[in-house]
């Protein structure tokens, strides 16, 4: 891949859809590199959630473990020092990861963004919400068609 290339917008024939994962990933990273350190926290903990042990020490060179075993266990409570240690090319990584364990927790960071005063002036966190919430109205459209042409239940 040439270093210059950049990621397009990938449309799907499924779902209509004109933003890639990829794209969703790099949002996210951006979001998080110009938010207040209090909501690198909330954003991370999010992110976290879905996450086993294994998945975070294979992420970020398991920067997210480290973290995850410093906050404790079963909660997650990432302090804004540990945030601040987190880059957003880890952020990235980390998202591109939670979209293959689920991808509904991704689609959460946008009632997360949403719920935030701090993030309401931020234009990527306005984008990240339009497209995760576009995201997501179209995942359930999805499913209502594969529920309508699935087997009949008695």
């Amino acid at each position: 891949m040439n270093p210059n290339d950049t990621p397009r917008s990938v449309s799907s024939n499924k779902s209509g859809c004109q933003v890639s994962e990829i794209s969703i990933a790099q949002l996210v990273g951006q979001v998080y590199e110009f938010a207040p350190p209090a909501e690198r926290s909330r954003l991370l903990e999010h992110l976290l959630k879905p996450l086993g042990v294994l998945s975070l020490v294979a992420v970020a060179n398991g920067i997210f473990a480290s973290i995850r075993f410093r906050s404790g266990w079963p909660d997650v409570h990432v302090r804004m020092e540990d945030a601040q240690n987190v880059q957003a090319r880890d952020v990235i990584t980390l998202v591109n990861h939670v979209q293959q364990v689920s991808a509904h927790a991704v689609d959460g960071l946008a009632t997360l963004l949403a719920a935030s005063p701090a993030m309401a002036g931020s234009a990527a966190a306005a984008l990240l919400v339009t497209v995760l919430l576009q995201r997501a109205r179209t995942r359930r459209a999805g499913d209502g068609e594969l529920g309508d042409s699935g087997p009949a239940r008695a």
